[in-house]
């Protein structure tokens, strides 16, 4: 029943799209968003299950839809002009000259040089994300302070002045309370 209800939705959004580019025209609305956040993974993704990927890819216009939004908003993720990686070099041998570097323009489709990269086989550790650091330590200090507030508010833990004692009194040092007894 499931797959028949997902097979039929698939195939009114079909009729709906039709050889438009989005849902409501030449622009993108939320609609569009919704329904490729849906249908991509559905269409790319490997699945158990292909039937209700089968059907899918058998609506061009739907595939059609996808396949432009991909290379159209994420041309470096998951568009269709990303060529694959080259393979990795041979290691050098010992009596082989250093190469020169020479920094090379990023094919089409792929993210330019000043975009940080994921470390890589080479064993260099570039920084996925140049606020790596900071934003962890704010995690850090978010939870330490949502756990000291819990602690407050529930009365694990509480704060008492250090006032005068009863009658009056003033707490004995250490040294006193020696004396007395």
């Amino acid at each position: 029943q499931l797959y028949r209800d997902a097979r039929e939705c698939l195939t009114l959004l079909s009729q709906r799209l039709g050889s438009q580019k989005f849902f409501f025209g030449d622009s993108p609305a939320s609609l569009d968003a919704f329904v490729f956040s849906r249908l991509a993974p559905l269409l790319k993704a490997k699945l158990p299950n292909g039937k209700l990927q089968q059907h899918l890819k058998s609506l061009q216009n739907l595939c059609n839809y996808c396949t432009s939004i991909l290379s159209l908003y994420f041309p470096w993720d998951g568009g269709e002009m990303r060529p694959p990686p080259p393979p990795h070099p041979p290691p050098r041998a010992q009596s082989d000259p250093a190469p020169l570097h020479v920094p090379a323009l990023s094919p089409p489709g792929e993210p330019p040089a000043s975009v940080p990269r994921a470390a890589g086989a080479d064993g260099g550790e570039a920084e996925e994300d140049p606020h790596k650091r900071r934003n962890q330590l704010l995690s850090v200090l978010v939870g330490l302070v949502a756990m000291l507030g819990y602690a407050f508010l529930s009365g694990i833990v509480s704060i008492q002045r250090g006032g005068a004692g009863p009658a009056g009194r003033q707490p004995l040092a250490l040294a006193e309370e020696e004396e007395e007894e």
